[in-house]
């Protein structure tokens, strides 16, 4: 099965309006690398600063399915 983008897998749009970083970069597929990327109508910082909401997205899961979850 082929791996979507983060803006497939969300439905966000942000493939039209290029407003993401992930999407100016092509790194959908990675966007939890992707320093001020904008996911669910939120601008988050660089890794450090959002890996803890990252490793709780449902698209984080989806890419890294033997990652354990964050409580």
């Amino acid at each position: 099965m082929r791996k979507v983008n983060c803006w497939e897998f969300k439905k966000c749009g942000m493939e039209k309006s290029r407003d993401c970083p992930a999407v100016k970069k092509a790194a959908g597929r990675i966007c939890w690398m992707i320093s001020v990327t904008r996911c669910d109508g939120l601008e988050h910082g660089n890794f450090l600063d959002k890996a803890p909401t990252c490793k709780k997205c449902d698209y984080y899961s989806y890419m890294n399915p033997d990652m354990i979850p964050a409580a």
